[in-house]
C-alpha cells in the first residue's frame, strides 16, 4: 500500500485542478525548450534528462524515447513512497516532456547559437520548469522523485541533492564532452539546482496539490 503523505495545515490554500494542469504544461514546455537548446550546443544537464541526452549523443537515439524509457523503473518508488496521484502527475509530466522534446524541434530553429547564453538560457528554462512542477507535486522521474522524497520525508533539500548526482553524472561525462562543454554543463547543472534550492524552501510556498 502506497505510503501516505503528511496533511497540509489548515491554512495551506490547495491548488485548483486547472492551475496543476497550467503547471503541468508550461513547466514540461519550459523544460523541451530547454533540453531542445541543451542539444544543439552539446551541453549536458543531470538527472535522467541529462543521462538520456549523454546516451542520445552516443546512440544517435532520440533524446525523448530514452528520456520516457529510462524513467520507467522509478514510477515504482513513486508509488510505493510519495502516492498515486504523485506518481500519475510524474508519468503524464515525463510524457510530455517526451511529445514536446520530438515537437519543439518543428516549432523553433536556431541560425546561431553561443553556448555560453544557450548555457545560462537552457539551465534558466529547466530550471523554472521543474520549480514549477514541484510546487505542484509533480517529479520529472527518476532523481527528481527522489529528491522530493528526501525532502518532504527526510528534510534533505531537493536542490542540493540533485547538485550532487548532477555533478556524477557531468564526471561520467568526461570522455564525451568538449572540456568548454563540460565546463558549461557543470555550471548549467548549478543554476538549476540552485534555483530549486533557492525557492523550493520547505514552508516558503504554501499552495498544494
Amino acid at each position: 500500500m502506497a505510503a501516505t503523505l503528511q496533511a497540509p495545515p489548515a491554512a495551506v490554500d490547495r491548488h485548483q485542478l486547472y492551475e496543476d494542469a497550467l503547471a503541468m504544461l508550461m513547466g514540461t514546455l519550459f523544460i523541451a525548450l530547454g533540453m531542445l537548446i541543451y542539444s544543439k550546443t552539446m551541453l549536458l544537464t543531470g538527472s535522467t534528462a541529462g543521462l538520456s541526452l549523454l546516451l542520445s549523443y552516443v546512440t544517435k537515439v532520440q533524446f525523448g524515447i530514452i528520456f520516457f524509457v529510462i524513467n520507467l523503473p522509478f514510477y515504482w518508488l513513486a508509488w510505493k513512497r510519495l502516492g498515486w496521484k504523485f506518481t500519475a502527475r510524474t508519468f503524464i509530466a515525463v510524457a510530455l516532456v517526451t511529445i514536446f522534446s520530438r515537437l519543439t524541434e518543428q516549432w523553433v530553429g536556431f541560425a546561431h547559437l553561443d553556448p555560453v547564453y544557450a548555457t545560462v538560457v537552457g539551465s534558466g528554462l529547466c530550471g523554472t520548469g521543474l520549480l514549477m512542477l514541484f510546487r505542484h507535486r509533480t517529479g520529472l522521474g527518476g532523481v527528481n522523485i527522489l529528491a522530493i522524497y528526501l525532502q518532504e520525508r527526510h528534510g534533505i533539500r531537493a536542490g542540493y541533492f540533485q547538485l550532487g548526482v548532477d555533478l556524477a553524472i557531468l564526471a561520467g561525462a568526461f570522455f564525451v564532452l568538449a572540456p568548454d562543454r563540460l565546463l558549461l554543463s557543470v555550471v548549467g547543472a548549478a543554476i538549476v539546482n540552485l534555483t530549486l534550492a533557492i525557492n523550493h524552501k520547505p514552508g516558503r510556498y504554501l499552495g498544494m496539490s
